[in-house]
């Protein structure tokens, strides 16, 4: 299949638009993007914290209420006095808010991200006077212990402080002040934040901020606020996505601080601490016997220092035959700087992984349960040119035994970039191209961006524009910028009376042309905007509220796909769960759907950095996240698509994508024996869906992450602490995919001294505890099935996912050294919400114990008939061969069982059964 050229107009448009990520292009210009010493706050705070200005606790001041502890802090130079509330949350969880006490005006606070109103726990007064305050939980697990002066507060757990607040002295807030033309002298007298001759003013940004050919006027002045954490003990730190870095977070002493401010970096650099696509404020904390959080709530854009001091002895000079020494612990000091809000931050204590995933999640919520269809494979690419194309790339998948879910359509489908139409050219009769797909039991997901052309005869535009519903300019007019259609309004997704707009354009009778087969993209959304500052929006635009952009520039692109997300709930009446993939994020964005890596490139380097992104995305609540497979940008060469398929199978979001300059490249473009090895990793995936579809919901309701680094599950394993090239899929499964070219053997980690690996298609086992040389041909994917796992797949592979719901299962059963596993299946109709309001789904418990195979009931209060059997059974590190094998059922029914047992493999294999995966029953090994 040929690959069709863009015209030569719209090469131009590109050009002229799109110049700092001209599609002609493969790496990001980073001229067009601000590094620190180019951003006046972070400039301000390093100036003004070198001169040691101090705040004190003024203790006296305390109130103990029924939710929070306030008191107030006060600056030493300044005077100027601050509000600070310290709030107990249920799960052990203490939160950290602190505010002018009287502001100018209220200073913007994130909100929608929060699920609900938090439980609080009061905080008692232990003891205290006008130094020093002792709050405690009730428990006395947890304690708040603050000093006056300086101020810093120690949180203290089981008597030992693992976190201090402030001991740097780093706790920065700039007040907001009035612009210098309106003030009377008294007021100029009084606005002594930051002392500066008129040529520091404007090197610091003050009113004016620089950037290259933009002027950023801010309304009310300096606005920034910043505050250090130590984390006592603790060498190795995470989070804070998303940058193309390692998973472990790297120091930042060179001053090239970790950005989080959400922009269009197309072809981004690996290995860089600059903002990308999405942010999550959240940090976590591992060492040998606790797991700690930090969440910073805010918005605007952040730089995140971190500065690691690894423990040491040190010998002390003493007078004597021996010289005394004194170890001094770790310690990770991380410290926080935005640009305007407040300080809102939720500290997390654990003590384990588990704990602080759900302390996580009882804030910002988990990660939805998504359709059985988005856990398929995904077809995309800019563009598939017309409805016949969309068929034949549909037929090609049949024609050579692929399967796949999901057709995906770019920007050229619509007419003109028009969202919510469809070119009457190309795609003339989209109803019956999704019917074509209903056939086959696919679907398809349709991209709809925030920009909306500029146009008087485009009806979208026009409701938009005569309700007030795009951000406005400072001087009050819609803000206008060029993205794809050309001049473009972006809708303000803030509002919520144009998220509940944007959902009902998803209506059936508003999208003509969609059916309930169509799911959504959600792309462009940081906001890009062509030829503006960083590419994206100016600070001073105007939201709802009179809120400038800078305040909430990160949750921007949250907020529509929050408002798609609820559009496609509405257009079913509420009975189907949506899909929608949205390319900019935030702290919450798990509850509405998934997300992606944005716009890689066709290196075996961003493969490789693909593992640690998606590893860091899933700590911080996102597990419905992938990369593009094969690279978006460039063309890959026949090795690295395959070894990027064999990768992408293994990972929560399985999506082809390309560019629209690039030669097309499906599964079958590239030879049989390619297309062969594309396949077999595309139907890998297929049989695995069962075991992913249960981790999944154990995602929803149990806060786990589907993709985990091996500290995760090995939490006492230092050598695990740092590994990004390895991950497990749950807890059963430890997948390395191969991110060399031309490699003929990996060295893989198999961790646990108590632990037992086998691979499940040798049916070959190592002890764990040490590192492996593992031969790989371009046929090998390395995964490893951990001992005492219990993992359900699919006999059979259908055309996509909906082929088989009635498909029988397979147990594979990997015994631990005490001969024992356990694994779950969870199954519903895959689609609706009936699971969550009817209880109809099946949770089942897989346990094998004494050489008895149970299947029994995990959570009694779901009920969903199916007709799906356990049709075969293969249990790995059986040492002795059987001499009967029978079926018990719930009503004591025996039935003998033929069996294969193989000495050689200690495997013993059952075919033929009909055990119903809905009933009780048992396999008994004599």
């Amino acid at each position: 299949m040929s690959c069709a050229e863009p015209n030569t107009q719209w090469k131009y448009i590109l050009k002229i638009f799109y110049p700092l990520n001209c599609v002609e292009d493969e790496a990001v210009d980073k001229d067009s993007f601000r590094d620190c010493s180019k951003i006046a706050f972070y400039r301000r705070q390093k100036q003004q914290l070198s001169k040691n200005s101090t705040y004190r606790a003024l203790l006296d001041s305390v109130t103990i209420g029924r939710e929070s502890t306030t008191f107030q802090i006060i600056n030493e130079a300044t005077k100027h006095p601050l509000l600070a509330e310290v709030y107990g949350i249920e799960r052990n969880i203490i939160r950290l808010k602190i505010n002018e006490e009287t502001p100018l005006k209220p200073r913007y606070e994130v909100s929608d991200v929060l699920v609900g109103k938090l439980s609080t726990v009061r905080l008692i007064s232990c003891s205290g006077d006008t130094e020093s305050l002792i709050l405690s939980d009730g428990k006395g697990d947890l304690k708040c212990h603050i000093t006056a002066n300086p101020f810093k507060i120690d949180l203290v757990s089981e008597k030992e402080v693992i976190m201090s607040i402030n001991s740097l002295g780093q706790l920065y807030f700039e007040h907001l002040q009035i612009p210098e033309k309106q003030r009377t002298t008294k007021e100029n007298e009084k606005s002594t934040s930051i002392d500066t001759s008129q040529e520091d003013q404007e090197d610091l940004g003050l009113w004016e901020e620089k950037f290259g050919n933009f002027l950023d006027v801010k309304a009310n002045g300096p606005a920034s606020i910043g505050l250090d954490f130590s984390l006592h003990g603790f060498e190795h730190v995470y989070g804070i996505p998303q940058h193309a870095e390692s998973h472990q977070l790297k120091n930042t002493r060179d001053g090239d601080a970790y950005r989080l401010y959400n922009l269009d970096v197309y072809g981004y650099q690996i290995h860089d601490k600059m903002g990308i696509y999405g942010s999550v404020p959240y940090l976590l904390a591992h060492k040998l016997d606790r797991t700690i959080g930090i969440f910073w709530l805010n918005a605007s854009e952040t730089l995140v220092e971190i500065n690691t001091e690894p423990a040491a002895e040190y010998t002390l000079t003493q007078v004597g035959p021996a010289a005394a020494k004194q170890k001094v612990r770790s310690r990770t000091d991380v410290h926080w700087i935005s640009e305007s809000g407040i300080i809102d931050v939720f500290l997390l204590t654990g003590p384990t992984p588990s704990d602080i995933f759900k302390q996580y999640s009882c804030l910002t919520g988990t990660q939805v349960m998504p359709p059985l269809f988005s856990l398929g494979y995904h077809q995309c690419r800019w563009n598939y040119e017309d409805e016949q194309d969309v068929r034949a790339v549909d037929a090609g998948f049949d024609d050579h035994d692929i399967p796949y879910d999901v057709m995906w359509l770019d920007i050229e489908h619509t007419e003109g970039k028009r969202y919510f139409t469809w070119d009457k050219k190309r795609f003339p009769n989209p109803k019956r191209m999704q019917e074509l797909l209903r056939s086959k039991k696919r679907k398809l997901v349709v991209i709809s961006d925030p920009h909306i052309k500029v146009d008087p005869d485009y009806s979208v535009y026009t409701k938009a524009k005569e309700q007030g519903f795009f951000v406005r300019t400072c001087e009050g007019g819609d803000f206008e910028g060029v993205c794809w259609p050309g001049l473009s309004s972006y809708l303000d997704f803030t509002n919520p009376k144009v998220r509940e707009w944007y959902s009902g354009l998803f209506a059936f009778p508003a999208y003509q042309g969609s059916t309930d087969i169509l799911f959504i993209w959600n792309d462009m959304n940081e906001p890009s905007v062509f030829r503006g500052p960083e590419q994206t929006m100016q600070k001073n635009a105007i939201h709802h509220g009179n809120w400038e952009h800078r305040e909430l520039h990160n949750i921007y692109g949250y907020y529509q796909q929050m408002a798609t997300a609820e559009g496609l709930i509405q257009r079913s009446k509420g009975k189907e769960r949506p899909f929608v993939l949205s390319r900019s994020f935030f702290a919450g964005s798990q509850k509405y759907g998934a997300v992606w890596t944005g716009d890689n490139t066709a290196e075996w380097s961003y493969l490789k950095i693909s593992i640690p992104m998606l590893l860091t995305l899933s700590i911080t609540g996102i597990s419905f996240c992938g990369a593009d497979v094969g690279g978006f940008i460039g063309n890959p060469e026949a090795e690295l698509l395959v070894r990027w398929y064999q990768a992408g199978a293994y990972q929560p979001f399985f999506r082809g994508h390309a560019s629209m300059n690039t030669k097309r490249r499906e599964p079958w473009l590239f030879g049989k024996e390619y297309t062969q090895l594309i396949r077999e990793a595309i139907r890998e995936r297929y049989t695995l869906l069962p075991y992913l579809y249960s981790l999944f919901y154990q995602a929803h309701v149990a806060s786990e992450p589907v993709m985990r680094p091996l500290w995760i599950e090995f939490p006492n394993e230092v050598e695990t602490f740092g590994i990004e090239d390895e991950y497990m899929l749950g807890s059963a499964l430890l997948v390395h995919p191969v991110t060399e070219p031309k490699a003929t053997m990996v060295d893989v980690f198999l961790p646990g001294s108590n632990e037992i690996w086998y691979d499940p298609k040798t049916s070959a086992c190592w002890e764990g505890g040490c590192t492996m040389k593992i031969p790989v041909a371009l046929d090998t994917v390395p995964v490893f099935q951990r001992g005492g796992s219990v993992v359900p797949i699919k006999t059979t592979v259908g055309k996509s996912t909906g082929w088989m719901a009635d498909a029988p299962y397979r147990l594979r059963v990997a015994l631990s050294t005490k001969g024992s596993a356990v694994g779950e299946l969870y199954l519903d109709d895959g689609h609706s919400f009936r699971y969550l309001h009817q209880r109809q789904f099946l949770h089942r418990k897989l346990s094998f114990c004494s050489s008895v195979l149970t299947n029994s009931c995990a959570d009694k209060s779901g009920h969903f008939p199916s007709k799906c059997v356990v049709e075969q059974i293969l249990v790995l590190g059986l040492r002795k061969e059987p001499s009967s094998v029978a079926t018990h059922s719930s009503d004591g029914k025996a039935q003998p069982v033929a069996f294969v047992y193989c000495a050689g493999t200690s495997t013993l294999s059952l075919e033929k059964l009909s055990l119903n995966v809905d009933t009780d029953w048992e396999v008994r090994i004599q």
